[in-house]
């Protein structure tokens, strides 16, 4: 029997840990559903709302940042947060694909 021939591209496969490390987490995904019933939120309302400590807040906030799932504006000396649905829609139907495999 032949062995299949494996190539991962080193790049896409960090980029998607990334993405998934920052989806499971349950933390991470109270703050994208606060996020995406906003539109758009400052860290301070996330943090108030959801009784979160600033520091935890902008911990998460920076995974899913670095993951490219949320997108910030700033005005002023406030940071706004949006999620990037065509990021998270991406991430979301390759899970399910992978799954739909087994």
């Amino acid at each position: 029997m032949r062995k299949a021939r494996v190539t991962i591209n080193g790049e896409k496969l960090h980029t998607s840990s990334e993405i998934l490390r920052a989806l499971a987490h349950p933390l991470r995904m109270q703050i994208l559903e606060f996020i995406d019933q906003n539109e758009m939120i400052n860290v301070n309302k996330i943090y108030n709302t959801l009784n979160l400590e600033q520091s935890i807040t902008s911990q998460h906030l920076r995974i899913l940042r670095i993951a490219g799932l949320v997108v910030t504006e700033r005005d002023g000396k406030f940071i706004h947060y949006a999620i990037d649905y065509s990021k998270l829609n991406n991430a979301v139907n390759a899970v399910d694909a992978f799954l739909e495999e087994e």
